[in-house]
């Protein structure tokens, strides 16, 4: 039986007699963001306790740890940390609604210009890094599926394991001596400029950081797509394509590769947080001008505004990244959201 003959029988399944299907795709769509909604508020919660749990008090973290009572008593009345903790989480959550991230005291600037500002490098970074490890894994995968067992599907398939198991600083490390210190190809650290078009000025400084997440990503994408590929060659419509004398690389492009791409856009909102923690980790080792970078320094100074604030922004980042994912993928595959209903 084909897919699309398998989704025709679920969708009439759904459907009930002369109406229509009873989970339209609006309907999961709205469930899923609500979804999402709660697990941000929940996080929103998370933070706030974490801030007012932190050693010392809040006014002694930003104001230094010699203050006077009585500034510490005004910091606190101006800033609303007298009151009972529910009216505090409001509060908190009203700025948040209205794209208040907190104040910097030590660096004189809010912490959402600063991560407006730092972005956009993170963008190039992490965007530059998705990119090639898609263009390169998506084919590594159907390769190594279509010659599973054979040397080349094995040797693929260790020195991913190797890679997916390898922390990203270890491997930055590790391509900082190799490319850097010992054959001296490369600038070891990206280039000093808070303006994309600065860090762009710069492209040789970019490939140690952009490869390092490349192969960090690689190893990820193309197990995923291996497996996928597996399962999308065993199905019985690709053995008819072969049947019928459809050229190879028909059948890949054609039956394997759209078909195992659902799974990818799933795991590319699963992969979300990886991305993310991985171009913070890579700013830091290669001093890219970032949100990573500054997230590293506020930890080191005890700035908690632009800890918590980068913290939320993450978390909002992977929450929607995921909720889009499912979305897309329920677009792709109506099954999805049928299956939603059924269950």
């Amino acid at each position: 039986m084909s897919v699309a003959t398998q989704q025709q029988e679920e969708l009439a399944a759904a459907r009930p007699p002369g109406g229509r299907a009873r989970t339209p795709l609006a309907g999961f769509a709205v469930r899923r963001l609500a979804q999402a909604a709660g697990v941000l508020l929940g996080v929103t919660l998370v933070v706030f306790m974490l801030e007012r749990l932190t050693p010392g008090s809040i006014a002694h973290a930003i104001l230094g740890p010699r203050a006077s009572p009585r500034a510490v008593a005004a910091f606190n009345a101006a800033n609303g940390l007298d009151q009972p903790l529910p009216i505090q989480y409001l509060d908190y959550l009203w700025r948040l609604l209205h794209g208040n991230l907190s104040y910097s005291y030590r660096l004189n600037q809010s912490v959402g210009a600063l991560i407006a500002q730092e972005v956009p490098n993170d963008l190039i970074l992490v965007g530059l890094g998705l990119t090639l490890a898609l263009i390169l894994a998506l084919p590594l995968g159907i390769a190594q599926a279509v010659h599973r067992g054979r040397a080349f599907d094995r040797i693929l398939t260790t020195v991913g394991l190797g890679l997916y198991a390898m922390p990203a600083y270890w491997l930055a490390l590790l391509l900082i001596a190799g490319l850097s210190i010992g054959a001296r190809l490369l600038p070891p650290e990206a280039g000093q400029s808070s303006a994309p078009a600065g860090i762009l000025a710069d492209p040789m400084g970019l490939v140690l950081p952009v490869l390092t997440l490349t192969l960090v990503n690689v190893a990820w994408f193309s197990r995923y797509m291996r497996s996928a590929a597996l399962e999308t060659l065993a199905q019985d419509y690709v053995r008819l394509a072969r049947a019928k004398g459809l050229p190879e690389r028909l059948v890949l492009a054609r039956h394997v590769l759209r078909n195992s791409l659902l799974g990818v856009v799933t795991l590319l909102g699963m992969s979300v947080p990886m991305l993310l923690t991985s171009g913070l980790v890579v700013e830091y080792v290669f001093n890219v001008p970032g949100v990573g970078l500054s997230y590293w320094t506020a930890a080191a100074n005890a700035d908690y505004p632009v800890e918590l604030g980068v913290t939320v922004v993450v978390a909002l980042a992977t929450v929607l990244g995921s909720a889009l994912a499912d979305i897309a993928y329920a677009l792709l595959d109506p099954r999805v959201h049928l299956r939603q209903e059924t269950q």
